[in-house]
């Protein structure tokens, strides 16, 4: 149950973006908004998530990680139950819609990137990257889960999605306040000036490697809601598919990416070598998908062809969490795995209103575009993270491990 309530923590935060995709048709029409401002409403929760995960980040390294999730979870949920009420009471509620998200974004951010840092304290070596390729996999699952129940409670309603965040917060609320018990660091966390310093020595020596990294995670987040975001207006305006068969379609590459993702971080253990590999093709993978999607419009021929992307991002993103994880000790990870955490969630903002552009412009402008940006990544990773080997590593003068060189 400890792994259950740690995975339960992700799949919240996975929910905020992924199920209003279905619905976000549905919103334009209703409120006679614009793209550009439905996609907004996955923007600002991404933004103020992405700023507000840093400072959650370093609270949970000065107290614990379980004081932040908690409060997270309940602001996330309140801020679900405002944007419901607006829409459902109120005339023009977009603005109320708004904040809400932005509520539920800074509660986010107290959740996947506080999950990391916790499981990378309460579990060592191969174990730990079964468990981060679990949080992944979780993460993943939200992401498949959320096209269909979007979809099923745009069949009541068109926002009676919000209403469901709070009662999934209950859930994962009670999962954590039960199962999830920390160790009680009898230190006294170090004073700020020298927090901060030892984040500086961790960034001057591991820096290149590290921010390659999370290029690499948030380019994954990028394209991935992008793509969905496309994906979901096309099925609606060309295919005129909406409903349940639209969920079960927009979850089909995610679910590809969900298995791999577990099966990658069952198997990886600690081998930094396999790691860096997989990254590589990954985002190889990643890269002729997107190119050859052009050639598709078909529904069945595109997925199939989307799907190798699935597998590309699936092979990414639990060596990446396995690498940002296990490069800090405990006393800074909760920092380090949230900075990461914040690219990630830029990625998803940027996503749908870039993806909007570039739609307008031009279908295969936008996929040559994305296939020269992970093409791009790639090779910035193959360049820049060096590793020694399986358990290659060296300790620093502060005392904090670096696994990776």
């Amino acid at each position: 149950m400890l792994i259950t309530a740690i995975g339960s923590i992700p799949l919240i935060m996975t929910l905020g973006n992924s199920m209003l995709i279905p619905i976000l048709p549905q919103m334009k029409s209703a409120l006679k908004l614009s793209q550009l401002q439905v996609s907004m409403t996955i923007t600002v929760f991404s933004i103020s998530a992405a700023i507000f995960i840093p400072i959650l980040g370093y609270l949970s390294d000065r107290f614990s990680r379980k004081i932040i999730i908690l409060p997270a979870l309940v602001l996330y949920g309140l801020g679900g139950l405002l944007a419901g009420l607006s829409a459902a009471g109120i005339d023009n509620p977009y603005i109320w819609i708004l904040v809400g998200r932005t509520l539920q974004g800074i509660g986010a951010a107290g959740t996947a990137p506080i999950a990391m840092a916790l499981t990378g304290d309460l579990f060592k070596g191969g174990e730990q990257s079964r468990v981060l390729g679990i949080v992944e996999a979780s993460n993943g699952l939200g992401k498949v889960l959320s096209p269909i129940l979007g979809s099923l409670f745009g069949l009541i309603a068109w926002y009676a999605v919000f209403f469901a965040f709070p009662a999934i917060c209950t859930i994962s609320i009670l999962l954590t306040w039960i199962f999830i018990k920390e160790k009680r660091n009898r230190q006294a966390p170090p004073p700020f000036g020298k927090y901060v310093r030892g984040l500086l020595s961790v960034f001057k020596y591991e820096g290149r490697w590290l921010f390659t990294t999370y290029l690499a995670g948030a380019t994954c987040l990028f394209t991935l809601f992008g793509i969905l975001f496309y994906l979901s207006d096309v099925l609606e305006k060309t295919y005129k598919i909406d409903g349940i068969i639209k969920g079960l379609i927009l979850a089909v590459p995610l679910l590809v990416m969900v298995t791999t993702s577990y099966i990658t971080g069952s198997k990886i253990g600690k081998n930094l070598v396999v790691m860096k590999r997989l990254i590589v093709l990954g985002f190889l993978l990643m890269t002729l998908s997107y190119s050859l999607l052009v050639l598709f419009k078909g529904i069945v021929m595109f997925l199939l062809v989307l799907s190798i992307s699935s597998v590309g991002t699936g092979l990414v993103l639990p060596c990446i969490n396995s690498l940002i994880t296990g490069s800090v000790g405990k006393e800074r990870r909760g920092f380090v795995t949230s900075l990461y955490g914040s690219v990630r969630f830029l990625g998803v903002a940027v996503g749908p209103p870039v993806f909007t552009r570039l739609m307008e412009w031009s279908r295969p402008g936008m996929f040559f575009t994305i296939a020269g940006l992970t093409l791009t990544v790639g090779l910035l990773c193959l360049a820049l993270i060096h590793v020694k080997g399986k358990d290659g590593h060296k300790d620093n003068t502060n005392g904090f491990r670096y696994n990776y060189v």
